[in-house]
């Protein structure tokens, strides 16, 4: 596998884990939940899955020919009139990664070396997707937390529990450490 293919699958893979990571955490909220904030200057699941979404949109839409801030964005929006239930705002969640995915589908050898823009910023290709990933990993941890502070104790923890470092390496290992 090249370096192209490779970075792809890597970015896909990635980008996967975040989505599920933020799966994950709807699946312990309720609909009251995701409007949650610990204060009034805070955003809320909702608002700030909300500005992934508009993200997403506007940066993947048309990825390799058009400006990945769209005109028909209104970014300020994204902060305000959350989504009003929980399954609208997964529908709304779905919709940004499918047009993520959609977009990195669309990513191949003749056109890897395209150049795209952003805000009238000129990007490669890589450091379009950087970009984007480093932004949404961000997000996708304000998401967790917020869930991880609504749930307290009962949280379920989204990958290695405190305290289980050493079950989780005999299980990988079969010993306690590599």
């Amino acid at each position: 596998m090249d370096f192209q293919e490779n970075y792809i699958a890597s970015v896909k893979f990635e980008f996967q884990r975040y989505k599920t990571m933020g799966d994950k955490t709807f699946v312990q909220i309720s609909d009251a939940d995701i409007h949650w904030k610990h204060n009034d200057s805070d955003n809320s699941i909702a608002i700030i899955v909300k500005h992934i979404v508009g993200n997403m949109m506007s940066r993947w839409t048309n990825f390799l020919s058009e400006d990945g801030e769209k005109s028909w964005r209104n970014r300020d929006m994204e902060f305000e009139e959350p989504y009003t239930s929980k399954s609208e705002m997964i529908t709304a969640w779905e919709k940004g990664w499918k047009c993520l995915f959609e977009a990195l589908g669309s990513i191949n050898p003749s056109n890897f070396q395209s150049k795209v823009k952003i805000r009238n910023e000129e990007h490669s290709i890589v450091e379009a997707i950087n970009r984007q990933l480093a932004h949404y990993a961000s997000h996708v941890g304000q998401i967790v937390f917020v869930g991880k502070m609504i749930k307290g104790h009962d949280w379920k923890s989204l990958s290695i529990p405190k305290g289980a470092s050493k079950d989780f390496n005999k299980k990988m290992f079969g010993t306690g450490k590599p």
